[in-house]
């Protein structure tokens, strides 16, 4: 039975892992992902009891602006730690690095919309203090 328990230390469900790795803040998040079609194992759809191993590909796409993080699993960890434990428990490919990089350049070069009507207190405050910056 070793052989069993050894396989099964090495296994983990896909919706566990990717709130272990810190990619959901919380379980059902990355079950909800998982059932939607956003994480993708080894490029196909799979449901958030699928297991995943050490070696396996995994495609994510995160937030609102649809980044897609395409990582190979490292590690199963054995709990939901700190994010620097999080993050060796995984490795990200360069393409998908360079790939959110332009993105978040290119995001940086486009306007923010106007807002419409009255601005709150808070927008008012943040206009007024880029008044007296110049």
């Amino acid at each position: 039975m070793s052989g069993d328990e050894d396989s099964a230390a090495d296994r983990l469900r896909i919706d566990r892992w990717l709130w272990c790795a810190r990619f959901f803040k919380s379980r059902s998040a990355a079950a909800e992902a998982v059932r939607s079609g956003r994480v993708r194992l080894n490029g196909g759809r799979v449901k958030p009891a699928h297991d995943v191993k050490p070696g396996d590909a995994v495609t994510i796409e995160l937030g609102a602006h649809g980044d897609e993080r395409e990582i190979t699993i490292a590690a199963i960890p054995a709990r939901r730690g700190p994010a620097t434990e999080a993050a060796t428990c995984y490795v990200e490919s360069s393409e998908s690095v360079e790939r959110r990089r332009a993105a978040a350049e290119a995001r940086k070069l486009v306007p923010p919309p106007p807002t419409l009507g009255r601005p709150d207190k808070r927008t008012r405050r943040l206009l007024l203090r880029a008044r007296d910056r110049r």
